[in-house]
C-alpha cells in the first residue's frame, strides 16, 4: 500500500518484482501505473521483448538517442517480463544506455522470473551487468513474490458444491 502512495516517483527508485509466472507481478506494476497516471503522471508500460525490439531497430536508422530520450521523459516505465528474452549483444547495449539515462532521474517497474544472480546468464556480459545492477539496485525495492500461480485453480475449486447438479 506505500508504493500505491507514490513517492517512490518522487524519489526516482526503481521497483523490481521477482517471481514465477502468475504470482500478480504484472497486475502489481500496472495497478501502480494507473495508480500515476491517475495522479497525473506520464508512463509507458512495456513488454521486454517489445522495448529491446524497438532498441534493436532504432540502431538501423541511427534514431536510439531519440528513442531512449523520449523514454526517459517518463517518470514511470515498466518493463514486464524481463527473463524470457534471448537478447543479442546490441540489445543488452542498448538497454544498458537506457537505464543508465534513466539512473536517478526517474523510476523503472521491472517484472522478472529471474532472481538478479540469474540475470548473467540472460545478459551475458558480467562487466556489464555489475554495472547495470549497481545502478538498478542503488535506488531499488525488490519485491520477492513466493506462492502458486494465480492462474491455476485451486483444488478447493475444482470440487463441485455440494447439492450440486
Amino acid at each position: 500500500m506505500s508504493l500505491a502512495g507514490l513517492s517512490f516517483i518522487e524519489r526516482a527508485e526503481n521497483i523490481v518484482f521477482i517471481g514465477k509466472p502468475g504470482t500478480g507481478k504484472s497486475g502489481l506494476a500496472i495497478g501502480l501505473l494507473r495508480t500515476a497516471l491517475i495522479n497525473g503522471y506520464r508512463g509507458r508500460f512495456y513488454n521486454a521483448q517489445d522495448l529491446l525490439d524497438e532498441l534493436y531497430a532504432s540502431l538501423a536508422d541511427r534514431s536510439t538517442p531519440k528513442l531512449i530520450k523520449r523514454l526517459c521523459n517518463y517518470p514511470l516505465l515498466i518493463i514486464d517480463e524481463l527473463g524470457y528474452l534471448t537478447l543479442n549483444p546490441e540489445q543488452v547495449n542498448a538497454f544498458f544506455k537506457l537505464m543508465g539515462e534513466r539512473y536517478g532521474k526517474s523510476s523503472t517497474i521491472i517484472t522478472t522470473n529471474l532472481d538478479y544472480p540469474n540475470w548473467y546468464e540472460l545478459f551475458q556480459r558480467k562487466s556489464l551487468l555489475d554495472a547495470l545492477l549497481d545502478r538498478l539496485k542503488h535506488r531499488c525495492i525488490t519485491i520477492k513474490i513466493n506462492g502458486p500461480s494465480l492462474r491455476t485453480p485451486s483444488i478447493e475449486n475444482d470440487t463441485p458444491p455440494p447439492n450440486s447438479v
